[in-house]
């Protein structure tokens, strides 16, 4: 009996912890769900009781918040205090590298290419080069991702590390001597771009990033200097990133004090509105985007602010539909709770957010093309791993790809800033005051039907 009352005791201090920990005003918000928490209770009670194993109160709890926060959306997130902590290491940013893209090739870790300017180019890393012992540890029967970990770690901490490089006479991998690199933080590539035919400018950005804006800018000074008179911005695959960054690439293109994005949740302090400023250094310059369903959050925000400002005409499919605002909530016992809080509108009101899970609202969320161009994710990755293929090689020039994979969606935009982009703008508006005087006649008629007086019959 005793075993009993003290498991009662255990199960009810667990909802207290279970409520207090993450709503602090819980009482008052729970209204009629005592009764659902009486039950839970009591299923509690009944596992630590009866289940064919010993179990964990602090265990179970855990895994009831977790499966609660999961019934919400695909991005809220409840955090045990060691994925917290990983998180605000992440945001901190307190992780460097050495600048190395790695791949298993014949079953070790190898060096594809060294990225300029980083601590393993300036050391003379070789493309090709094996990684053998990070810190005294053999990583030749490791998975990639344990042996990238390894090489992880704070900016300005140093890491040993040996590697083997092919005898290009005999063909035999060789030890190299060890290498001790101070790490730091590394900046990937964010910006690939070109000159395509009719001095139209090619620019891929691969995220929103901290210095995503800076790299755009000095890409668009230089096509500006070749000549360029449009621009294709490519989108696919750009998975979002900063709000900022987003905000600041639509600046770029954008008039005076237009709308951006905003925000809005439950609350009105979760209301907020993005706008241009009062100049912009490419107003003008005739557009196209490119997205697909791979693009998503940022990519979308500046897609949509584009397009419903009739600054850009949209070419692939439609986008992934992820643009929600999530805030994380530092909890009593070190977890935390990321919860989604407000979501995102394009300038004319279009929810951004794709819910996944209701099928009825299958045509809401993402970013539609104007111009719909659909291909195979196969045939798509082929042409992104063009520029995943660059090799670097410390002490020779930059080396230059060669684009061999067709691309349907970029012959199309080119095609459409050939013929002018601004018909299609022209027709979508014509499209819009159609629809729009339609239901305004529909609105009349019914308004009309509804005052007239009953007949008697």
């Amino acid at each position: 009996m005793k075993g009993k009352k003290s498991s009662k005791f255990a199960a009810w201090a667990a909802v207290v912890f279970f409520m207090g920990t993450l709503f602090p005003c819980a009482y008052s918000a729970v209204d009629g769900g005592l009764k659902q928490l009486g039950t839970f209770v009591n299923v509690l009670e009944y596992i630590k009781e009866n289940y064919v194993e010993p179990t964990d109160t602090s265990t179970l709890v855990n895994g009831a918040i977790r499966g609660m926060v999961a019934e919400l959306d695909d991005f809220s997130e409840y955090l045990p205090p060691k994925d917290y902590q990983e998180l605000k290491n992440e945001t901190r940013g307190d992780f460097g590298g050495l600048g190395i893209r790695l791949s298993k090739v014949e079953g070790f870790i190898t060096v594809m290419s060294p990225m300029p300017g980083t601590p393993a180019f300036k050391a003379g890393v070789m493309p090709g080069d094996r990684i053998l012992r990070v810190d005294g540890k053999d990583v030749t029967s490791m998975d990639l991702d344990a042996a990238v970990e390894l090489m992880r770690g704070p900016v300005g901490k140093k890491v040993k590390i040996v590697m083997s490089r092919k005898n290009e006479k005999t063909g035999e991998y060789e030890e190299l001597p060890e290498y001790t690199f101070k790490r730091e933080k590394i900046v990937p590539e964010v910006v690939y771009y070109r000159m395509l035919e009719d001095n139209i400018g090619y620019i891929y950005l691969v995220d929103f990033s901290g210095h995503s804006t800076e790299e755009m800018q000095k890409a668009l000074e230089d096509l500006t200097r070749q000549g360029m008179k449009a621009l294709v911005l490519d989108l696919r695959f750009n998975p979002g990133g900063l709000l900022t960054g987003a905000a600041e690439v639509a600046k770029l293109f954008m008039g005076e004090e237009q709308m951006i994005v905003y925000t809005q949740g439950r609350k009105p302090e979760f209301y907020q509105e993005f706008r241009t400023g009062k100049t912009a250094p490419y107003p003008d310059i005739p557009l196209v985007v490119l997205l697909n369903q791979a693009s998503a959050s940022a990519s979308e925000i500046v897609s949509g602010a584009l397009q419903d400002n009739d600054r850009a005409v949209i070419v692939g499919q439609r986008s992934f539909g992820k643009a929600s605002v999530q805030q994380v909530l530092p909890l009593s016992d070190g977890s935390g709770l990321r919860l989604t809080i407000a979501k995102y509108y394009t300038p004319k009101g279009r929810l951004i957010q794709r819910d996944y899970r209701d099928k009825s609202k299958e045509n809401e969320g993402g970013i539609f093309p104007d111009v719909e161009v659909k291909m195979k994710a196969e045939d798509e990755v082929k042409i992104f791993m063009q520029y995943n293929n660059i090799v670097y090689v410390p002490g020779q020039a930059l080396p230059k790809t060669d684009f061999t994979e067709k691309d349907p969606v970029l012959d199309k935009a080119v095609e459409v800033l050939k013929e002018g982009p601004e018909k299609i703008i022209a027709q979508k508006a014509d499209m819009s005051k159609a629809s729009q005087e339609q239901a305004e006649q529909e609105a009349g008629a019914d308004a009309q039907k509804k005052s007239a007086p009953a007949q008697d019959k």
